[in-house]
């Protein structure tokens, strides 16, 4: 078997492969619809603060309820983002420790990880229901607007349900690349790849 060093460009520069499956596929691009219609949430927030901090200073003009739009808005926004972080394997992580363990090494603790992450997620979007159905039984609103505040703890629980579904999916191909058989080259966060004379050329051309 075949390793990529740990720190090498080859080894830290490589991306997560695309999904093959049609389940794969699916979450992707569930993944960006959500991730775009975040962004666009943020950038909608971002604007209405500007013309409200303007106003505010130059036309004594204040958009109303400003500040409870941007709290209101920002948590599903963000929540928005983090499935199509997980299934492109972007998070953020310290591996001081773990690299210069093996590539099925490295495979273990993320299947781990993702796995641990899928039922933090599901527990995070059951406890996140929960809460918007007390908040709706309760009439909660918002001081300013009079919004309903069910409506955006609400607007969480699809993300935290696609985040859970895309940790698991990772969880997946992790275990997939943990249990490769003997001469398949391992890679940290990328599915086992044949040892093909043309794989090989592409890797000498990255080092030299």
């Amino acid at each position: 078997m075949i390793e990529l060093e740990p720190g090498s460009r080859e080894h830290v520069a490589q991306l997560e492969e695309p999904p093959h499956s049609l389940f794969g596929k699916v979450l992707l691009r569930l993944s960006e619809v959500f991730a775009l219609l975040g962004g666009v949430t943020l950038i909608a927030l971002i604007a209405m603060s500007i013309v409200s901090i303007v106003g505010r200073k130059l036309f004594e003009f204040v958009v109303p309820g400003d500040v409870e739009m941007i709290q209101m808005g920002t948590a599903g926004a963000v929540a928005a983002f983090l499935p199509y972080c997980q299934i492109n394997d972007e998070h953020v992580r310290v591996d001081f420790f773990t690299a210069k363990l093996s590539g099925r090494g490295r495979a273990f603790l993320d299947c781990v990880a993702s796995l641990l992450l899928c039922a933090s997620a599901a527990l995070i979007a059951w406890r996140t229901l929960v809460a918007a159905q007390t908040s709706y039984e309760s009439a909660e609103t918002s001081l300013m607007l009079s919004w309903p505040i069910w409506c955006a703890i609400a607007a969480m629980v699809p993300s935290f349900v696609l985040l859970a579904f895309t940790g698991f999916y990772i969880a997946r191909r992790r275990f997939h690349t943990w249990m490769a058989p003997a001469g398949t080259i391992v890679r940290s966060g990328i599915q086992p790849v044949r040892h093909s004379e043309s794989t090989m050329h592409l890797v000498r051309e990255a080092r030299s």
